[in-house]
């Protein structure tokens, strides 16, 4: 069988192998959704295809919806033409489940796809048509944190920006631009009302992505290409909103297992593929049970029942606590622990590192016993519960394939949330630093692993990071297995408010970091030795 709209009239043959189908008309759903859109996605990766795209099914499968989603991707075209052309906007839904079962079901809320590429006329044309449309409700975002930069990490505006800055609104490339180029040819139509709704993996992600459109729009007023009143039109929230969110939901890359049976059922064309973008994709999504979406319930021009999915529709404050709940104590902090630490033990799966007992101790003595004393308690989910869940269902899921070395990316962006807010509160209240073992721990495997040697004496590749070369310039010197090599080379970095949100020399913890990250260079076998001394 192959998964096209064409072959979902064969209901019987996808019901003889356990495939959920979608309980409405899918083209008459496409066909009305191109006529009045009411959502744009942008980003249209495996966090959108199996999860954000799955609650608006739900809605129509229910009958509380007739109009899906126009997916549209900015960075990677080769996700539109080889994953979403070829299937007719179709996704596989693979959910993990904890007993090492697993559930299907094809999601086919998306109406289109479409190229967000400033080359292809055609593809823009359209887009400029959703955008002018009235009915549009909602423009939602998964583009990951880098998505929203503008400038580099040395505050200079990146080139691409720079250029779509001075170039105007018919040349934009970069993300940040496309949309607020879009959102110029809304206020042209008429000024219609909408919500822009960051859904990424990020702080105040509204915040994030508001500053960035407003900074392109107010440059394009400088060069002639934009008047004050399209400024205006930005900034009043009566007219344009920009929700924050906090979203949860692991959707790791395609695992072979899944693909596999999917294979044996004759389910054919199921093989990832790798874009020219380095993305590695397939037809299907697989993902974990457990998610959590939570949004700012401001949108100036209607929304989807989104509630009725599961979504919890709130107030600011709410949205903040909840994602400072997730980001800071709950979950995030474990991930990053165990994601560097893995691939110092040379682990390529994170449910395999929850069968190691030191590891073990590792996250739960950083988010029971480091973590909720000071965590931020959002009330709408009870933290407790939520590290319940995540220690004892969603990290050791044997049918997760998620991969330390994933987790290990960018973690100089992540450390200082992770780690730096949680010590942040414990000065804040006055608390004992020296309380503290798990997450300076976490902080020197960190630093460790940036060395590029495993535990076990041999090289280890580190993941991608944008700070990844200069740190290691600071680390020059220091040498595996020769502790007098170091010469208080980590003290530049741990007074570096930047990275940790705090400078951890002068609050009295850089002293903790350094004994162990001395440690654990010793030698063969001393990260794991180290794990066990302070961790008993």
């Amino acid at each position: 069988m192959k998964m096209n709209r064409a072959a979902l009239n064969d209901r019987e043959a996808w019901a003889r192998v356990n495939v959920k189908l979608p309980a409405y008309d899918v083209q008459t759903m496409a066909e009305e959704t191109k006529k009045h859109p009411i959502w744009v996605h942008f980003g249209a990766g495996n966090i959108f295809r199996g999860f954000v795209a799955a609650l608006q099914q739900k809605l129509l499968n229910e009958g509380l919806e007739t109009r899906g989603i126009i997916a549209a991707d900015t960075f990677d075209y080769e996700i539109i033409s080889k994953i979403y052309d070829p299937f007719d906007c179709l996704t596989m839904n693979v959910t993990l489940n904890p007993d090492a079962t697993t559930s299907r079901e094809i999601i086919a809320s998306v109406a289109e796809g479409l190229r967000a590429d400033a080359g292809d006329a055609g593809q823009m044309a359209r887009l400029k048509e959703i955008f002018e449309s009235p009915s549009l409700q909602m423009v939602s975002f998964t583009i990951t944190e880098k998505g929203y930069a503008l400038r580099s990490m040395t505050g200079d505006l990146l080139p691409i920006v720079a250029a779509d800055m001075a170039q105007g609104p018919d040349a934009a490339r970069h993300a940040m631009s496309i949309v607020a180029a879009l959102m110029l040819r809304r206020f042209a139509a008429g000024a219609y009302p909408v919500a822009l709704v960051s859904m990424d993996n990020c702080s105040h992600n509204g915040e994030k992505l508001k500053a960035s459109v407003l900074e392109i729009a107010k440059a394009w007023k400088a060069n002639g290409f934009a008047d004050e009143a399209f400024i205006a039109y930005l900034q009043d929230e009566s007219r344009v909103a920009f929700p924050w969110s906090m979203i949860d939901k692991i959707t790791p890359r395609p695992a072979k297992v899944v693909e596999d049976a999917l294979l044996s059922d004759d389910i054919e064309d199921m093989a990832p593929i790798v874009t020219s973008r380095g993305t590695y994709i397939a037809p299907f999504v697989n993902a974990e049970r457990p998610q959590y979406l939570v949004i700012e319930d401001r949108f100036p021009n209607g929304r989807p029942a989104l509630e009725k999915a599961g979504v919890y529709l709130t107030d600011r404050d709410t949205v903040n606590c909840t994602e400072r709940m997730k980001v800071t104590t709950c979950l995030n902090p474990l991930h990053t622990a165990l994601a560097v630490y893995g691939c110092l033990l040379r682990y390529t799966l994170i449910s395999a590192q929850m069968k190691d007992a030191d590891l073990v101790r590792l996250v739960t003595r950083l988010g029971y016993d480091e973590g909720l004393p000071v965590v931020v308690d959002p009330k709408i989910l009870s933290p407790r519960a939520f590290i319940d869940e995540v220690v004892g269902e969603r990290l050791p899921n044997v049918f997760m394939p998620d991969d330390p070395r994933r987790i290990a990316t960018d973690t100089s962006q992540k450390v200082g949330i992770r780690f730096g807010e949680t010590i942040k509160s414990y000065v804040a209240q006055g608390r004992d630093l020296n309380e503290l073992v798990a997450i300076p721990l976490a902080i020197a495997g960190w630093l460790r692993y940036l060395l590029g040697v495993g535990d076990d004496g041999a090289p280890i590749e580190i993941s991608s990071d944008p700070m990844k070369e200069a740190l290691q310039e600071k680390l020059a010197g220091i040498e595996f297995g020769k502790t007098d090599t170091y010469q208080g080379q980590l003290r530049e970095i741990l007074s570096n408010e930047a990275v940790f949100g705090s400078d951890l020399v002068k609050i009295g913890l850089a002293d903790r970091i350094e004994q162990m990250f001395v440690e654990e260079i010793a030698g063969v076998g001393a990260v794991r030795a180290t794990l066990k001394k302070y961790l008993g």
